[in-house]
């Protein structure tokens, strides 16, 4: 089969349903030729420093679960005046994991006292591609977007989930949550990791 019409099943190590709907459109506008299959398996204690180190823990469980080539991405806002908090703790900001709202209303609070121009955060995101082979760990790979941008005071739009109601990028009057779907997977945080991944995903075809 010729790497033009070879395939390759990829499994998205997560089981949060915004994540893996916003990676399917990006990989389905960028390579369609990657069947995306969802992930059913354990999900991996996050214990990393760092989003790259999350991402291939997370990535290496479900492709040891699996069988198949494994993509896992960490990802979270970092604020500059908070030193790059919340970072690898943004999921779980106010104490739980996963609860949007009250993360997001917990950091507005500790910024409401910071003026406009020291606003300054950004989005990054580290993906993690693993391959296993023969039953070990496989070939593995890291690449890391960042989108840069501030924080608006009040959160605004419902196109979006974790921080970014409240997160402007750069260039942009609209919050990410009132971007299109469009616009937002040809730009964010997850679009621009996905692209630097490309290559990687791409030897895996011409590999079939």
């Amino acid at each position: 089969m010729t790497a033009s019409h070879a395939r390759v099943r990829v499994v998205l190590a997560t089981h949060n349903r915004h994540k893996l709907e916003e990676f399917a459109a990006i990989i389905a506008q960028r390579m369609p030729q990657v069947d995306l299959i969802e992930y059913d398996g354990p999900e991996p204690v996050e214990d990393g420093v760092t989003f790259e180190e999350n991402a291939l823990i997370k990535a290496r469980v479900a492709s040891a679960h699996t069988g198949v080539v494994a993509l896992a991405d960490d990802s979270g806002i970092c604020v500059d005046v908070l030193g790059g908090s919340p970072g690898v703790f943004s999921a779980r900001w106010n104490g739980g994991h996963g609860d949007d709202a009250s993360n997001l209303a917990l950091l507005l609070a500790q910024l409401d006292d910071v003026p406009d121009e020291h606003r300054g955060a950004h989005y990054t995101c580290a993906i993690a591609l693993v391959r296993p082979e023969n039953g070990r760990p496989g070939a593995e790979r890291t690449v890391e977007g960042v989108w840069a941008g501030f924080l608006a005071r009040e959160p605004r739009g419902s196109n979006g989930f974790g921080y970014d109601p409240a997160f402007v990028p750069e260039g942009s009057t609209l919050s990410a949550a009132e971007l299109t779907s469009e616009v937002k997977n040809a730009d964010s945080h997850r679009a621009r990791a996905f692209r630097a991944m490309i290559p990687a995903l791409q030897e895996l075809l011409e590999g079939e």
